[in-house]
């Protein structure tokens, strides 16, 4: 266990982040689950442990920075080293742009713009001081590419994810820090069932129905699976990106070329 590596994953007691937590584990890393929920994280947990994954865990919010600077130190504590770290917490909203109340927008930036800056912050400090450089990797989307009707506060915050990725990316770079993010579609998760429902209220459609509309624009015929992005994200997280920086990825069976 000596020169295992540690990946930190933000929201990861389920969805995506939990599918890229898994596929990370059996990459080898040792896996730090992070997310508010903390009774869906303690189920995660468990899971993981049955399945022999060296897992610890952090109950925290993205959205403020000494929780992140804490979420570093806690695994730092137990597994000596953060090695990859995913800002992958993020929360959609769907509602016609002139709708947008301030609460609303500080809510969706609060989480998918400032929780990933703080994220790469309290990554990045870590990174420097284990003078080994690291992996720094983002949840953009393809709304972060091409603003979608209905999503414009969410494709904005994503947009900005981009622009960190880049940035981050350049100014990191001397300390062999790479920074990449990935950019899904439209996966089976929790946030699409509630997409879904706010495409409901907005367009006269019914349950399940913007997203089969959604999802009949794929290339490649099906929606997609957590695990689908986490097969990306095991390259981003592995040797074989360390040439790739700065860049936002996607990986959505085919719906936005760009």
């Amino acid at each position: 266990m000596g020169n295992q590596k540690t990946a930190v994953i933000t929201g990861s007691a389920q969805g995506i982040g939990k599918g890229i937590a898994k596929r990370l584990a059996n990459d080898g890393f040792a896996i730090v689950l992070s997310d508010m929920n903390e009774e869906v994280l303690s189920a995660t947990v468990k899971e993981f442990k049955e399945q022999n994954i060296n897992v610890a865990s952090f109950v925290g919010n993205v959205s403020i920075p000494e929780d992140q600077k804490e979420l570093v130190q806690t695994a730092v504590k137990k597994f000596r080293s953060v090695d990859v770290f995913i800002n992958n917490a993020g929360i959609e909203q769907v509602d016609p742009l002139v709708n947008v109340q301030p609460e609303e927008l500080e809510k969706v930036f609060q989480v998918n713009v400032f929780g990933v800056l703080y994220g790469i912050q309290a990554a990045a400090e870590q990174m420097k001081k284990q003078e080994k450089g690291g992996k720094i990797i983002n949840a953009c989307s393809i709304a972060g590419h091409q603003a979608f009707s209905m999503l414009g506060t969410y494709s904005a915050s994503k947009f900005a994810v981009r622009g960190f990725t880049q940035a981050a990316a350049q100014e990191l770079a001397k300390d062999k820090i790479t920074v990449n993010a990935y950019c899904p579609g439209i996966v089976g998760t929790g946030m699409w069932d509630r997409i879904d429902a706010g495409m409901v209220e907005y367009m006269g459609l019914k349950k399940g129905e913007a997203f089969k509309k959604f999802a009949e624009g794929i290339a490649l015929g099906r929606t997609q699976e957590p695990e689908d992005v986490a097969n990306f994200v095991s390259y981003l997280a592995s040797p074989d990106s360390d040439y790739m920086t700065g860049q936002s990825i996607m990986i959505d069976g085919g719906i936005v070329y760009n």
